[in-house]
């Protein structure tokens, strides 16, 4: 799956990956809030094989699938906003 990852300017490596490149919109409100501006970061062709630093490839690609988008925070932040 083609998708769009973008790093929040307000809090500090917090990323948001989107199903499409305009995706924002599918924020809730509480996020897009918590996030602020986002900085367009990279586009990556991502599949349950691929490995990812921090992340868990078949959780991200199961988030942008049922709601369009993925929240990916700092080790040891969960925000609140994960589920």
């Amino acid at each position: 799956m083609q998708c769009y990852v973008f790093a929040s300017r307000r809090k500090a490596d917090t990323y948001v990956w989107l199903r499409e490149r305009d995706g924002a919109q599918a924020l809730p409100d509480e996020l897009a809030q918590l996030v602020g501006e986002l900085r367009f970061v990279l586009d990556i062709d991502l599949s349950v094989e691929r490995q990812l630093p921090r992340e868990d490839a078949a959780t991200v690609l199961a988030n942008l699938r049922e709601r369009g988008w993925h929240l990916q925070l700092p080790p040891g932040d969960d925000a609140g906003l994960t589920g």
